[in-house]
């Protein structure tokens, strides 16, 4: 592939994770209304809203942290896009692999922790240390399915992982071949999102929406668009680990959504938990079930 063809793939990648990930965002929205009986956003809501924060006046910066941890929140999902291989792009997905695409999603939140923590808003440090908590509740036990996935198809590139399940047909896909792995997956990937009952780092009735007290304006808006690439990230990885990724973009896109409508049906059933009953239940449940997937795969 000749150096202007990856330049391209690596622009649209990140273009089409914004696009599909401010339409996974309306779905949410619409999600939650109907199960509250609501009518729910408009088409274009997740746009009207980005430009509407960005165009108003930031009321405070609280210095260059601030500023950059915002850039390496968006940042390290822009960078992880470039990781995840998708129908007719694989980016650097070939050089990168599995391994560094985990290292990649956890630069978001601590990016997020050092622009907040600037603030000095004790109400912003609750809440991020909350949710650095979260980050070690989810990532033990998505590593722990991440290895399963790994031992099972013998690599940690994710181009060679979707070659295989596709080559096999259904039968090959993840989560037939280690449906307990799959599912420990999706718990974890509803704590990865953020979502009810795994949401205590925002707790709106708590701590006054936590990293987002001090964010206002542009910073806010940065934060509403790390959200779209978050949900899109998030649902792509588990469309590839276990869903045989996508032969083309129809089926593609059907996953990805299928994949972000369960942990959202669920969001919206479900009060939030407290954070030691976050990390008791992402260890517990998950955790064992992704070991019991794994002594299954040896044995």
């Amino acid at each position: 592939m000749y150096w202007h063809e990856i330049l391209i793939e690596l622009t649209l990648m990140p273009l089409i994770a914004f696009i599909v990930g401010m339409a996974m965002v309306l779905m949410m929205r619409k999600i939650g209304a109907k199960l509250q009986r609501r009518v729910g956003p408009p088409l274009l809501q997740p746009l009207y809203d980005i430009v509407k924060l960005h165009s108003k006046q930031t009321q405070i910066s609280h210095g260059l942290i601030h500023e950059i941890g915002i850039v390496m929140a968006i940042g390290g999902y822009v960078a992880a896009e470039t990781l995840l291989p998708v129908p007719g792009m694989n980016g650097i997905a070939e050089k990168g692999g599995l391994i560094a695409l985990l290292y990649i999603t956890m630069i978001p939140s601590l990016g997020l922790a050092l622009g907040v923590g600037q603030c000095a808003n004790p109400n912003g440090s609750i809440g991020i240390s909350r949710a650095l908590t979260a980050m070690l509740a989810y990532d033990i036990p998505f590593v722990i399915v991440a290895f399963g996935v790994a031992y099972l198809y013998g690599t940690t590139n994710l181009v060679d992982i979707i070659a295989q399940q596709q080559a096999g047909g259904v039968a090959a896909w993840g989560i037939v071949q280690s449906p307990l792995l799959a599912l420990a997956g999706l718990i974890a990937l509803q704590g990865m999102l953020g979502k009810q009952p795994f949401e205590i780092y925002v707790a709106p009735a708590e701590i006054a929406t936590g990293p987002m007290v001090e964010m206002s304006g542009k910073f806010l808006g940065g934060l509403f668009i790390m959200q779209c690439f978050q949900l899109y990230t998030a649902s792509v990885l588990y469309t590839t680990l276990f869903l045989g990724g996508g032969e083309n973009w129809v089926t593609f896109l059907f996953k990805i959504f299928a994949v972000v409508a369960i942990p959202m049906s669920i969001a919206y059933l479900f009060p939030r938990y407290r954070t030691e009953d976050l990390v008791r239940i992402l260890w517990t449940w998950p955790g064992m079930i992704g070991l019991l997937g794994l002594a299954f795969l040896t044995t």
